[in-house]
């Protein structure tokens, strides 16, 4: 991989902040401009990408994995910095980066999921706000959040992309319901999301009406390329390196096949941590490593399942006694990925759709034929 990272006075600036901040809080992250070096000024540093990489690098160290924000910070942000009027960014930026606003993903509805476009809330337009009737499913946190991203049609056209527009909503308004979706890991942060003419303000629309499926495309770009990294649980959860040291704990290992599921779940990791890499080096070159993405996601997601699979097996039937709290001890939560890597294949665009993403802009491959 050819990541040129030369001796770089950025590199100094970092380990000095550092040093004045051996355990920044969120806030101190959010207003340094470390957290999210890549946005522009203010919100970010305008970073280049070797100089995200020396800033990835120099906090490694440090846990700056804020799970309960991904929406906030890698979905909602970079999409409000593309469509958003600069009143906007600056009414909802600043919650975003200090942490003291959490978000949830309005997007999937019952009949529309993989295929997005198809959504059917409406969102009509009265006075000096749009009037919202319909119901979203699979809202991650929508039962915690304070604001949402919402996209609702409001205009019928042939073209089903056209005519959707991108809301910015507080979930506090009247008429909006969330019922919990309990997963089969006990736990809960699915939701399904109601919405009984619900008014939302004219100035929480991004972008022009009718342009929300633009923006959308900003929205799920970002969100397949976050998905695509952390551990093996979309950044929840144990790491690779984890499972295996788990693995190795579990001895012996006297049959012959359960070796060789081992090696190759080893070799599947290592394909994905050098797949890493290579997005690396797109974005260092300055290429657009997005369809990469697509490649990560569809391994790592059956990657995270198997080796999960794979803990199960060999804990044997104490691997049915552990709890499902995400919280508790490190056997535990072996217990509990292994419930909620089911999901790994579905959210953030299912496999089947990581696998056109990778068809047509990767390989060149004609475009799925619409059906009749």
């Amino acid at each position: 991989m050819d990541l040129p990272l030369p001796d770089d006075p950025r590199r100094t600036a970092v380990r000095a902040w550092l040093a004045e901040h051996p355990e920044p809080t969120r806030a101190e992250l959010g207003a340094s401009g470390y957290l999210t070096p890549h946005w522009p000024a203010p919100w970010g540093l305008d970073a280049d990408p070797v100089h995200q990489v020396i800033i990835d690098d120099e906090l490694a160290d440090i846990d700056t994995m804020f799970q309960e924000s991904q929406i906030a910070l890698g979905w909602a942000g970079p999409t409000i910095l593309a469509g958003g009027t600069p009143e906007q960014q600056e009414r909802w930026l600043p919650g975003i980066l200090d942490g003291s606003q959490t978000w949830s993903q309005l997007f999937s509805e019952p009949e529309a999921g993989s295929d997005l476009a198809s959504l059917r809330i409406n969102a009509r337009l009265d006075g000096d706000a749009y009037v919202v009737t319909g119901q979203k499913v699979w809202s991650t946190w929508a039962n915690t959040a304070d604001w949402g991203i919402l996209l609702a049609r409001t205009g019928a056209t042939a073209e089903k992309q056209r005519g959707i527009s991108y809301f910015c909503v507080d979930m506090s308004l009247p008429g909006i319901e969330v019922r919990p979706i309990i997963e089969m890991t006990g736990g809960n942060h699915f939701n399904e999301t109601w919405f009984d003419e619900v008014r939302i303000p004219v100035d929480c629309l991004i972008g022009d009406e009718g342009d929300g499926w633009r923006l959308a495309k900003v929205t799920l770009g970002a969100e397949r390329l976050s998905l695509s990294e952390g551990g093996v649980l979309w950044g929840m959860g144990p790491t690779a390196d984890e499972c295996f040291e788990h693995l190795r704990g579990t001895g012996p290992w006297d049959d012959p096949i359960e070796r060789q599921r081992f090696a190759s779940l080893w070799t599947d990791a290592e394909i994905i941590r050098l797949l890493s890499l290579r997005m690396l080096s797109s974005a260092v070159a300055g290429s657009d490593p997005s369809s990469f993405a697509s490649i990560r996601k569809c391994l790592a997601d059956v990657f995270g399942q198997d080796v999960l699979s794979l803990v199960k097996d060999r804990r044997g039937a104490a691997g049915m006694l552990g709890t499902q709290d995400f919280e508790s001890e490190q056997d535990d939560v072996y217990h509990w990925g292994y419930l909620f890597s089911r999901a790994l294949t579905i959210g953030g665009g299912t496999s089947e759709v990581q696998r056109n993403i990778i068809g047509e802009r990767l390989l060149g491959l004609p475009r799925e034929p619409k059906p009749a």
